[in-house]
């Protein structure tokens, strides 16, 4: 019995991506985060960009591949606690809006650290890894598949 519940839907989690205004707010702390970072004297240019997208993806990965079930009561018997946020949204179906500007956005913020880094080999690399370990867990050969059994439970 779901007294005192506000919502409408089984698993709020399935559509928080689609709410008024979340892109924006999204976009918006991005851009907090790095003047936060460049606001730090004793930081390069270079170092501020790659520590945007480094810890962007970080939390990006923290949040959307890591952290598993819902903090809602939901009357699904506990089907969604063995899944994390990303396969929560949209009900798993794939190449929503939703999931593509969760796609797109770290690609973009890529492209904007490689080209405010002049493509430094040093930032190249980092930023190379932090990208890739925040775009292959969000390919559909990957939902549901838990590499060496690490988030299994």
């Amino acid at each position: 019995m779901n007294v005192g519940v506000a919502h409408s839907e089984v698993n709020p989690n399935t559509r928080v991506m689609n709410s008024r205004g979340i892109w924006l707010a999204y976009v918006i702390s991005v851009g907090i985060l790095h003047i936060i970072l460049l606001s730090i004297p004793f930081f390069s240019i270079p170092v501020v960009w790659t520590l945007t997208n480094v810890i962007h993806n970080l939390v990006m990965y923290w949040f959307l591949h890591t952290v598993k079930g819902t903090p809602f009561e939901t009357p699904d018997q506990g089907k969604d606690r063995l899944l994390t946020h990303w396969e929560q949204i949209d009900y798993g179906t794939q190449c929503t809006s939703s999931r593509k500007f969760l796609s797109i956005s770290p690609v973009v913020l890529y492209l904007l650290t490689s080209f405010y880094t002049k493509y430094d080999p040093a930032h190249f690399i980092i930023n190379t890894t932090s990208l890739l370990s925040v775009l292959l867990p969000k390919l559909p050969q990957f939902h549901g598949v838990r590499i060496f059994g690490i988030n299994k439970y």
